[in-house]
């Protein structure tokens, strides 16, 4: 068989580029699970407990939440042992609540809080829980796949500020912008979000 310069053309190449474009696809997708150099996911992790309504207190800012007040995650057990993802906030500026829904699944033992979380395929960024408190599940500090992700999440819209502090202080030991941390939101709507 002897390939021709058109047969190059029109049929190796194309499929190449295509081999190439899904492989950069893929090292994309698979990049954004891991998590920051030098920190560790808590081990000894009970997802049946952590299941439920979280409040997010403090937040690294990203466009995805920008503007958001009174956001929530909301975290279900699905037959599959995945974990249900439901992340909703209210957007005062248009009027509206915003919600997305996402899929979580552990990247390894699931007594270790190292997640994998895709809201769109195939998508998936990692969800790691830095700090937890043990006893009652009431407040947990979650990072993504870089130090450019950090959530620190309530079982209430509230949480004393010396937890709050401590847990500052903790991120900011393993690198993170803490400088960067806003205070969410939550309290009565400003507006009456139209059905």
């Amino acid at each position: 068989m002897t390939f021709s310069l058109h047969h190059l053309r029109n049929f190796v190449l194309p499929r190449a580029r295509a081999l190439f474009g899904v492989l950069l696809l893929a090292l994309a997708a698979g990049a954004c699970t891991g998590i920051p150099k030098g920190v560790a996911p808590i081990d000894g992790f009970d997802v049946q407990r952590y299941k439920g309504e979280w409040f997010e207190i403090m937040r690294l800012d990203h466009s995805f939440e920008r503007g958001l007040s009174n956001v929530t995650a909301t975290y279900t057990l699905r037959d599959d042992g995945s974990v249900g993802v439901l992340n909703r906030g209210f957007d005062a500026k248009n009027c509206r609540w915003k919600e997305a829904t996402g899929r979580a699944v552990f990247q390894g033992a699931p007594d270790v809080a190292s997640l994998s979380v895709t809201f769109f395929w195939p998508f998936a960024g990692g969800y790691h829980v830095l700090a937890l408190d043990k006893q009652d599940y009431r407040w947990a500090l979650i990072s993504g796949p870089t130090r450019g992700y950090l959530w620190l999440l309530a079982r209430r819209p509230d949480l004393a500020p010396e937890i709050r502090n401590r847990l500052v202080e903790q991120a900011r030991g393993l690198g993170f912008p803490t400088a960067e941390l806003i205070l969410v939101e939550h309290g009565p709507l400003p507006c009456v979000p139209q059905p």
